[in-house]
Formats: C-alpha cells, structure tokens, sequence
C-alpha cells in the first residue's frame, strides 16, 4: 500500500503497509474522515514521522491518542497547532520545563520545534473522532505504532525513551533497557502532576545530560 510518510520510514516500515491489519485500518480511517469530522488533518496524521525522520530520531515522548477538539491536535503528541491555548497536560509540562532548565514558557504549544531536533512525538493512536477521546482505539493503529517502538529498539541505540503515566510505561515495555535509556514518571495530566507524580521528573535535564554524554547534540526545549 502506498502510504503518504516520509521516506525513511516509509523504507523501515514498508513491510507494516502490506499487513492485512493496517489495510483494514486505512479503510476505517478513510470513512471516518469520509463521514465523520475527525482529528488531526488527513495530511497531519504522520505529522511525527514527517518532522523526525527514521535515523534522526534522538528521544520518544508517547502520548495516547490526539486531542478530540476543534484545532487542536496536529499529530504530534501533547502538541496543538499555533494560536491555540494549551491544554492542561501541555500546561504541565512547559511548567516542568521552566523548573527543571530555567526557561519561561514559550509563546506557542506547537512542539514541531521539538519533532524537527529528533523528538518523535507518538501516539499510540493517530486519528481521533471530533468530542470523543479514544474512538478510534483498537482498530489497528496501536499495532503499527508497535511496530514503530520495535524498530527503533531494534535498530538504534541510545534513544531516550520519555514515558510518562501508566499507559505509556505499558506501550513502551518492549524496549531494550541495554541499548537505550528509559525516563518513567506519572503523567503530566492535573489528576497525576498535582499527587506529586509528575513535578520534579526533571526529564528534560535528564535527556540533555544522556545525549550529552553521548556526543550528541541536545535538545532545546
């Protein structure tokens, strides 16, 4: 199948675009945006991929699945489109960020500036029907970004993976803890950050000081 991504992912996860499952997703996604209004736009739904290609990728935030309201969602995770305020998790974490490395909130919760240094900003799901959170689970998408997770255990090395709350700790088990760095903590989300779960994760520092460590460039929050 012909998948609209850019081209080194299009390489990595050519033989995905051939499984009957992604065939079967492609068509629900296609008559969900035929017959329902969904997020993010059809030509934003690799948006990820397209920004982060395959051999540049450096550190993995995984998110759940795009924001359901108007504007919002751009296919990245956490991030929403320029001129539209931040929601409370995306919130949460430039507050994190401030703390952690001093710098003051930025003027957009656009992440693409994120995507474009090397942070793939995945969710789990990539489509999502208007005003209904996780109405497009569990119709194939959970297994293709799978599928994205493995490959990049399985053919680089010192990523930083960022898992925050039960849900991503979960997607990301199957990474191997030998060749790349694991960041847990709870969820930026207000129910998780205010118990204490999230605030003072320092995960930003974190990565820096790995990628640093490795010779590589770090990322500019």
């Amino acid at each position: 199948m012909q998948v609209n991504i850019e081209s080194s992912w299009k390489e990595v996860l050519s033989s995905e675009f051939e499984k009957p499952y992604f065939n079967n997703l492609i068509d629900f996604v296609k008559t969900e945006y035929t017959q329902q209004t969904s997020y993010p736009k059809g030509n934003q739904i690799f948006s990820a991929f397209d920004h982060c290609p395959f051999d540049k990728v450096e550190v993995v935030i995984l998110g759940q699945d795009p924001y359901h309201g108007p504007g919002q969602a751009n296919g990245l995770c956490f991030s929403v489109n320029d001129g539209i305020p931040n929601p409370p998790s995306l919130q949460n974490i430039f507050r994190e960020i401030q703390t952690d490395l001093g710098k003051p909130f930025p003027p957009s919760g656009n992440l693409e500036r994120w995507a474009d240094q090397g942070v793939l900003l995945l969710n789990a799901v990539l489509t999502v029907r208007k005003g209904e959170a996780n109405s497009h689970q569990g119709k194939g998408w959970e297994a293709f970004t799978d599928a994205v997770i493995q490959k990049i255990s399985d053919e680089k090395k010192d990523v930083v993976f960022l898992l925050w709350g039960g849900f991503a700790k979960k997607k990301g088990a199957r990474v191997n803890k030998e060749k790349h760095l694991i960041l847990d903590s709870g969820h930026p989300s207000p129910l998780s950050a205010n118990k204490g779960h999230w605030f003072g994760n320092k995960h930003f520092s974190k990565t820096n000081a790995f990628l640093a460590e490795k010779g590589k460039k770090q990322i500019d929050w």
